[in-house]
């Protein structure tokens, strides 16, 4: 890997080894089967889905990766069981809300079905789409959330099917219906409860631990539980506790407490006589988004492997100290399993560039500032850059003063923000070539930072991003055997200021500007928003009325090569309507009786009418977003 690209994305921090640059610059997907063999190129494989007329922006999901990270999980669990001879396996879940897309769901089941992996609900409409999967035998379904008497009844006769069903008693008026339906049905469910920990991690899901958060019952309620069901001759039911240790955890210190905490819970459910076998320690285990291996909201201070081995320690010690068995082993850590398998790629539509290389001189009768302005450049040093910017920030706000007065014309100040530019590309360039610049002037050249607009809505594909200031790998895909001279924030395309990306993974940590290309006549030129697999392809919204992306999966063949193995199509401006109750019929039918108005005024000739009304119907079934003339019609 070439020490520039390291260096600038950090690419050898954050990819564990996925993505790697190929000899011609192209960024590839490595093979996780062959890792020595070269790297799959990401534009051929944008080039190959342009000829099938699958175009960007367009989600990737990788089944190797997700094959990888499902497998590292359980493999992990079962070195940590062997070293610490820890007596009871585990039997991990994946947490449908996390990715609920039947493509993600149906290859986790097929890749788990080694491992007799199983799924987690937390709706009734999951459970209805977990129940319709073929789990491996003994493979667990855990029911959490907030359930009606059909979501318990579905759970209760499902476990008739052989389906390995657990009903997790999320509050106290839940355990009246749960018991309520057994007794009716004549059936005796297996269930659950789910504790609040008081011990609150840290991270951007704090909130979803400790004693004040949302789902869970309190310590007298645990108690309440286990003498209303002893009453109800249903205390041998309960053989699962689930305590949510929190999401995205950023400090293995937390995550031990926590387990220590879960097991006292569960020693002393026992003691009390309810027959418990599985500990479900919830969610948790981070990704590290940035590489930095830090306690942080983006990253993480421990590995997979360090997870699993200090879940399965504190579990050991605890049993052993209280003379209990061990536990089968359970979590739901969805995002560690599909935040790699997904990449939003896309192509950048243009670019604001806010330097200007090229001097450009003030004509003869330009104001006196546009030549000040000008000949800062011959004093320009690096023991005057504070002033030298200062200097043009001036003059710059001193001339557009004088334009709103009247006193110059519009020319004269174009002219004067083109002299700006240059005296700020001059700076720029003076900056990169010292040491330890000045802190405040590199945080006055970040509001020069260019903007280079992609084909895709932060809204729809990357809702954390905007909502929680979420950060996630981004590179350019070609060119990476070129060091990039810009600096850029990545705008969208929808109309709404909030549509930016403006802090970024590079390899010296977060920056706010990303390193990229300056764009070519002719040249597509396409960037990569990695580790999109968890959560972001499920909250995205309808802004601007942008819809889906085009999604693939794509997987290595047995010759390490890669293939298109399925395709979704994007949402079409009239499936996008749809969603938001109007019928694309009867506005085709509205917008055809005021054309031909348009006709009947005599503003419109027939010809132009066909062409108004066959673009109309054109775009109702195209694609929401950006499509390039070429494609329109392909």
């Amino acid at each position: 890997m070439p020490d520039h690209i390291i260096r600038t994305y950090g690419l050898d921090r954050w990819s564990k080894g996925m993505f790697a640059p190929l000899e011609n610059g192209d960024l590839g997907l490595v093979n996780p089967a062959w890792p020595d063999a070269p790297p799959a190129s990401l534009p051929a494989l944008l080039h190959a889905l342009d000829a099938r007329g699958i175009h960007s922006p367009v989600l990737v999901r990788v089944g190797a990766f997700l094959k990888r990270e499902l497998e590292r999980l359980n493999n992990s669990f079962a070195r940590a069981i062997a070293v610490n001879e820890y007596n009871a396996p585990y039997r991990g879940v994946f947490p449908i809300k996390v990715n609920q897309q039947a493509e993600v769901i149906d290859r986790i089941v097929e890749y788990g079905r080694p491992f007799r992996f199983g799924l987690e609900a937390g709706s009734k409409p999951e459970l209805i789409l977990a129940l319709s999967r073929d789990l491996p035998k003994d493979a667990l379904l855990i029911c959490n959330g907030i359930k009606d008497a059909e979501f318990i009844r579905l759970g209760i006769l499902a476990r008739k099917t052989r389906i390995n069903c657990v009903l997790v008693i999320e509050s106290p008026g839940e355990a009246d219906t749960v018991i309520a339906e057994a007794k009716r049905l004549g059936e005796k469910p297996a269930l659950g409860v789910r504790i609040k920990l008081t011990r609150r991690v840290t991270g951007n899901w704090a909130d979803s631990s400790g004693d004040r958060s949302t789902f869970g019952l309190t310590t007298k309620e645990v108690v309440d539980l286990v003498e209303k069901l002893r009453a109800a001759d249903m205390l041998d039911c309960l053989v699962l506790q689930h305590a949510h240790l929190g999401s995205q955890v950023p400090n293995m210190r937390d995550i031990r407490q926590a387990v220590d905490e879960a097991c006292r819970f569960y020693t002393e459910l026992r003691r009390l006589g309810a027959p418990l076998t599985y500990l479900d320690l919830g969610g948790g285990l981070g990704v590290d988004y940035t590489g930095e291996a830090r306690a942080s909201e983006n990253s993480i201070n421990y590995t997979m492997d360090e997870y699993c081995a200090n879940v399965v320690e504190t579990v050991k010690y605890s049993m052993d100290e209280a003379e209990q068995p061990h536990p089968i082993l359970i979590t739901e850590s969805g995002r560690a399993i599909v935040a790699y398998s997904s990449m939003l790629l896309s192509d950048i539509l243009e670019a604001s560039y806010f330097d200007r290389a090229a001097p450009i001189a003030p004509e003869e009768d330009d104001h006196h500032m546009l030549s000040d302005m000008a000949a800062i450049v011959e004093y320009l040093s690096p023991r005057r850059l504070q002033e030298s910017l200062n200097d043009a920030e001036y003059y710059r706000e001193e001339l557009r003063a004088l334009f709103r007065r009247g006193v110059i014309d519009i020319e004269q100040v174009a002219r004067a923000e083109q002299i700006f530019l240059h005296v700020v590309h001059r700076i720029k360039d003076m900056v990169a070539q010292i040491e330890d610049p000045p802190q405040e002037v590199l945080e006055e050249l970040s509001a020069h930072r260019d903007i280079y607009r992609a084909n895709f809505s932060l809204f729809q594909s990357l809702p954390d991003v905007w909502a929680i200031d979420q950060l996630v790998p981004i590179a350019p895909l070609q060119r990476l055997n070129e060091i990039p001279q810009r600096r850029a924030v990545l705008s969208d395309i929808t109309c709404d200021s909030d549509g930016k990306i403006d802090h970024f993974v590079l390899g010296e940590g977060v920056g706010n500007a990303l390193p990229i290309h300056e764009l070519q006549e002719g040249e597509r030129y396409f960037i990569g928003i990695f580790l999109v697999g968890a959560y972001q392809e499920t909250l995205g919204d309808l802004h601007n009325l942008f819809g889906d992306t085009n999604v693939v999966t794509v997987d290595f063949n047995e010759d390490g090569v890669l293939e298109l193995q399925h395709e979704v199509e994007g949402d079409t401006v009239a499936e996008v309507m749809a969603y938001v109750e109007y019928e694309p019929k009867q506005c085709l039918d509205a917008f055809k009786r005021i054309v031909e108005r348009g006709v009947r005024d005599g503003t419109l000739n027939p010809s132009q009418r066909r062409m108004l009304m066959q673009t109309y119907r054109d775009a109702l079934g195209g694609y929401t977003y950006y499509e390039h003339e070429e494609h329109a019609n392909g």
